[in-house]
Formats: structure tokens, sequence, C-alpha cells
């Protein structure tokens, strides 16, 4: 088995200066297989329950102390100016960029109707047009390379989640993100996937009382360093796939994907058809939903055993 390696490329992370978290994590891993990193964060903020904020400059210290190269950027993801600041530190200080990881979130549980306006703003602001921003920004350079690695840090709440609503919602928008760009990306060399993690992170310590259960599971099963390995995989020469989406957890790693169900067809439709037509609609998944437009097996796509 060949030891997979980053030499000669150089990536960005974002949201990437805290202890723990899953950016510091990805960049330390990234670096320590051999990429330059830009290394970002605001280093705002500090978590309930952990009084540390957050430093950019602090994990590019760890990296460079363990004979790693990288940059600190403090510039924020959620405005276009930020986006192409960041961008330009990168190739500023290593001549260009190979590898985008939109890491930095941020995650406010509320019910929808009790969020403040504000917090809604800065949900869709950092996790949505963050990397928007950030992708826009890395495109012409992957373009004139012909190549490029982008992961969305996504989110299992994209499903629906009780009081993360406004995050999943922004979480489900990096999904379709991905899906589109790892369309316009793929006559140019450019990958895109999505992550969906779960760790004990600084997001999770704001969240969850230490007494918690589930501040106790994920301090016990779910390492922040066990989310990067997937993660640095799709952001590979060698990653087989793009468009796809991907759950990652306490060592886990499984493929998330859409499907429709077989549903039933008639051309004189009324409201009473599908009411007695109802299970056939809900009835069992036939195979995943192609959102692409184009046909699946440039997407690696396999239905499950048995779909039609």
């Amino acid at each position: 088995m060949i030891k997979l390696r980053f030499d000669g490329r150089t990536a960005i992370v974002t949201g990437a200066g805290g202890n723990p978290s899953m950016g510091r994590s990805h960049a330390l891993l990234l670096a320590s297989r051999g990429a330059n990193v830009v290394v970002n964060d605001i280093g705002r903020s500090e978590a309930p329950h952990y009084p540390d904020v957050a430093s950019a400059e602090a994990v590019v210290d760890e990296i460079r102390a363990a004979g790693g190269q990288a940059v600190a950027s403090t510039d924020s993801v959620a405005t276009e100016s930020g986006a192409e600041a960041i961008v330009r530190t990168a190739i500023d200080a290593f001549g260009g960029v190979d590898i985008l990881i939109n890491n930095a979130a941020i995650s406010v549980a509320s019910p929808i109707h009790e969020m403040r306006s504000a917090d809604v703003q800065r949900h869709i602001d950092i996790n949505l047009m963050g990397p928007i921003w950030l992708c826009r920004a890395v495109w012409p350079h992957m373009r004139a390379k012909g190549y490029g690695r982008i992961v969305n840090i996504g989110s299992g709440a994209f499903a629906g989640l009780d009081r993360l609503s406004i995050y999943g919602a922004t979480k489900g928008g990096l999904f379709s993100l991905t899906r589109g760009i790892a369309i316009e990306g793929a006559p140019f060399g450019i990958k895109a996937n999505v992550v969906q993690p779960g760790a004990f992170t600084r997001m999770l310590l704001a969240q969850h009382e230490p007494s918690s259960s589930m501040y106790d599971y994920a301090l016990e099963n779910l390492p922040a360093e066990l989310t990067s390995p997937p993660v640095c995989y799709l952001a590979h020469e060698l990653c087989p796939v793009s468009g796809e989406s991907f759950d990652a957890m306490g060592g886990e790693v499984r493929r998330v994907y859409l499907a429709n169900t077989g549903g039933f067809a008639d051309r004189a439709l009324t409201l009473e058809m599908i009411a007695d037509h109802w299970d056939e609609v809900m009835g069992n998944p036939v195979g995943m939903v192609d959102l692409s437009g184009v046909n699946t097996d440039a997407w690696h796509v396999k239905p499950y055993p048995g779909a039609e």
C-alpha cells in the first residue's frame, strides 16, 4: 500500500484555528503528508465551557514545529473580499492553490422562530456564502492549472435536526453547491465532494453542557482527528469521485446519497389518484436521484443491489 502524500500541493483550510477542531486536524494531517497549508481562522469567539480562542497562528506554529510548511490567514470567509484575500495568501506564500477545504462554520441551536435575525444572516454568510466566495476565488487558478480538489464540510443536519433548521439549511446548500461545481469542474480536472462529519469540537462544546450524554459520548468516541483521513483522501490527486457525499465520524465512513421511489404516473392526474396511489408514491427507493443531468456512470454512481 502506497502512502498518500501531498508534496508540492498547496491547501487552504478554513476555520482551522480551534483546538479541538476538525479544521486544525485537517491542516495538521495535510502538512504531515507534505502539503503547504494556509491555516485560516478569524480568531474570534470563545466557546462556552472552553475558554481558548481559536488561533490560526497557533496551528501554524504546530505545523512548523513538526517540520511542515504553513502560513496563517485571519481574513473572513463571509465576504467576497475576504475570500479573495485568503486565496492571495496562498498564492503569495506558495505560488498557487490546489486544495480547498471549506470547513469554517457557525452553529447556533435555536427554534426557527426564536433565532435572532442577525444569527440567521451569519449562518448564511459564513456557512454557505463563505464556501461560495472561496470556490469562486480559487476557480480561475484551478482552471488555469487543470487541477483542483474542493472538499466542502457539511453536516447531517442538512437532512433535518431539531433546533438546527437554519444551520441545516446552509449545509443542505453545500450539498447542492458541491453537485453543481463537480459538473462545472469536470472538464478542468477539478473535483468536489462534501463530507458530513461528527466530532468533539469547540462547536459541540458551545451547544452541550459538560455533564450531558452527548458531550461525554463525543469526548470518548468522536475525536476530531478521525474525520481528517476521509476529508484528506477526497483532497488527494487519487480521489476517484466527484459530486459525492460522505458521513465521517468516529472512524466510520459511509456514502450518503438521495434516492427516489418507483411512484406512479397518470396523465389524467387528480388529487384523488394521488391519495389512492400514496403507497406507491412512498414506496421503496429504486436508486439514486441523478441531480447532475449527466450519465450516472460519469459520477461513479451505482444504485444499490436490486435497484432498477
